[in-house]
């Protein structure tokens, strides 16, 4: 690797905060910036002076006291390295952690490096760490653990580590243990340097580092520093040898172990603290530095269309022809923002650049660095930055690319909306503003979904929970200064089956002139893939011709679009047609998909149909 790119990205990253709701993710963050000198004062989440944190910029989040939006900023970390200071660029986003703003973790886990998840000491893992460690897990992000609030009654590290070995089923090892507990939290003894780290001074920012442990926490520390050895044997070749053979790892030894297995997923170091106590940030600032992958670390893929979507590793130099990825849009007072991760090559203002999805040709008028809703005009960008543009008309998810490369990169993972409700506007006047927000929050927000039901002709919103439409109707009132009417909220439930069924069925209809023909047979069973559908034509011999089974595969679709039961989404179904029969001129694409839709629905109410909650 070219010397001066290396040297460059060993002193990057691009991490994201992450953890069940209220775990504390915005607090740690308002820290790491007040530490780093990003910002001049501390202001909490539900903080007294009502200014909230910085990364809460939106109106509903300071007043809810919850984030809604991923917000992105970057600051600069100087890390003590052999006894001189060396900056480190942490380009960092802040996700929201209630489940119905989960689409706003998945996409800033698709465009970083590493993850710090946080957990609560009293609660342990939540049912939204879980959901984080799954998002962790499909992006293949390698992730430091901090266990916060260490200063609240009943805080139990110890509990909390051993659930992130047992339910989240990653091996985890503590690399600090608290001096004090609850009230009496003082600071943390360094697991790996055997020290004792005290936060002192207004807001914590001294560290007083003490060269020896506490007498009373001796025996502990050095059964967790075992602890922490005997784990990382089991994950690391190296330490193993060392430790079969009884050697004692070095420091430099564990430190570069930790690293290894951060990077190679096999492994989480865990650290404490208390972020409301400003209490041991710092240290988790040089974990984040010493042991999350820099860009150059992490394997990040394309697809090269040219060669049959063959898989192409991106290489983060500056010199090579770019490819970047929108991850996120957002529309402010000075139009549509896009956030794009540099993946390789550099971005230019004034350049253009290919949208590999429409082929157009765009230019970039304007690259700014986002700090919040803040933003900081740049004319260029490197590899493995991260950085938002004016100007450029595009979905989430677009690749770019400078048109010299048939690359697409694969976009995030989008779950299904779980309710729905019924909204128009108060007054008829507000139709115009209503379409906007919808175009626009459509366009932001692929969770969020919009359509007109058929029967009821009422437009219809579904997103990922009530609190998650209850944000938008809000929004609606105040940037369109639009009231709307709600229905009662809706639960998107699903049909699936049990058992197999078989079916054969013959759709026959005579009206005067040219009649309906069509006999499909087959069956239906459970797919593998419960959140799937699958449909496949095994007909052998032209019983039935090419340009009918189309037709039942377009069938197939809109029965599992409205199911048999109630009108829900069908899931979980797999269908198979193996035989049926046509009439020389009574058969149609017509009638061979309604008879799809047909024998669809008489099997499946056949093979044990039921409703469920959606997952």
């Amino acid at each position: 690797m070219n010397p001066a790119e290396k040297a460059r990205l060993s002193k990057v990253r691009n991490i994201g905060i992450a953890a069940h709701i209220d775990s504390g993710k915005t607090t740690v963050t308002e820290r790491v910036l007040f530490y780093t000198g990003r910002i001049k004062a501390i202001h909490e989440v539900r903080g007294k002076d009502s200014v909230g944190a910085k990364m809460d910029s939106m109106d509903l989040e300071r007043e809810k006291g919850i984030t809604i939006q991923s917000a992105a900023t970057f600051c600069d970390w100087q890390k003590q390295e052999d006894g001189k200071e060396e900056t480190y660029h942490i380009n960092l986003i802040d996700t929201p952690g209630h489940i119905d703003f989960t689409i706003e973790v998945e996409r800033a886990l698709r465009v970083l490096d590493g993850a710090v998840m946080i957990l609560c000491a009293v609660s342990g893992v939540q049912s939204q760490t879980i959901t984080v460690d799954r998002q962790m897990k499909r992006y293949n992000v390698p992730r430091i653990s901090f266990i916060n609030k260490m200063d609240r009654m009943g805080a139990n590290p110890w509990k909390a580590v051993e659930q992130i070995n047992q339910k989240l089923k990653i091996p985890a090892a503590a690399i600090q243990i608290p001096i004090g507990l609850e009230d009496e939290h003082e600071g943390v003894v360094d697991l790996i340097d055997m020290k004792a780290m005290y936060f002192e001074g207004p807001r914590g920012v001294k560290v007083r580092v003490v060269n020896q442990v506490p007498p009373t926490l001796v025996e502990l520390a050095n059964e967790k520093r075992q602890a922490l050895i005997e784990k990382l044997a089991d994950v690391d070749d190296e330490i193993a040898e060392l430790f079969l053979e009884e050697v004692e790892p070095t420091n430099e030894q564990i430190k570069a172990a930790i690293r290894r297995s951060t990077i190679a997923r096999k492994f989480t170091p865990v650290m404490m603290g208390s972020a409301l106590a400003d209490k041991a940030i710092q240290p988790m600032l040089d974990a984040v530095c010493e042991y999350l992958p820099n860009p150059a670390d992490t394997d990040n893929l394309a697809l090269d269309r040219s060669q049959d979507e063959k898989s192409v590793k991106l290489v983060p130099y500056n010199s090579l022809p770019f490819v970047g990825l929108a991850f996120k849009l957002e529309e402010n007072n000075y139009g549509q923002l896009t956030y794009i991760r540099v993946y390789q090559g550099t971005l230019s203002k004034g350049s253009y650049l290919f949208n590999s999805r429409t082929g157009k040709k765009v230019r970039i008028p304007r690259i700014v660095r986002m700090h919040s809703n803040e933003m900081e005009d740049v004319s260029e960008v490197g590899a493995g930055e991260i950085c938002a543009v004016f100007g450029v008309d595009c979905a989430s998810g677009d690749t770019f690319t400078d048109g010299g490369l048939p690359y697409s990169m694969s976009s995030m993972f989008v779950p299904d909306a779980v309710m729905s409700l019924s909204i128009k506007p108060k007054r008829s006047g507000d139709a115009d503003n209503f379409s906007k927000a919808m175009n626009r929050f459509t366009r932001e927000d692929p969770t969020f979904r919009v359509h007109v039901d058929a029967e009821s002709e009422e437009t219809i919103i579904s997103g990922m929970g009530e609190l998650h439409l209850e944000v938008y109707v809000e929004r609606l009132r105040r940037e369109y200064k639009t009231d709307c009417v709600t229905g009662q909220p809706r639960v998107a439930y699903r049909e699936t089956i049990a058992h197999r069924a078989d079916f054969d069925f013959l759709f026959k209809r005579q009206s005067g002139g040219p009649g309906d023909f069509a006999r499909v047979a087959g069956w239906i069973e459970p797919y593998e893939k419960p959140g799937e559908n699958y449909y496949e034509s095994q007909v052998v011999g032209g019983n039935i011709p090419d340009k009918f089974l189309t037709a039942c595969a377009k069938g197939f679709e809109a029965a599992t679009d409205k199911g048999p039961l109630l009108g829900h989404h069908v899931i979980g179904t797999k269908m198979i047609i193996n035989d049926g029969a046509t009439h020389v001129t009574d058969s149609s694409d017509h009638a061979f998909n309604l008879a799809t839709q047909m024998a669809f629905r008489k099997a499946f109410k056949e093979a044990g149909a039921r409703s469920s909650n959606p997952s």
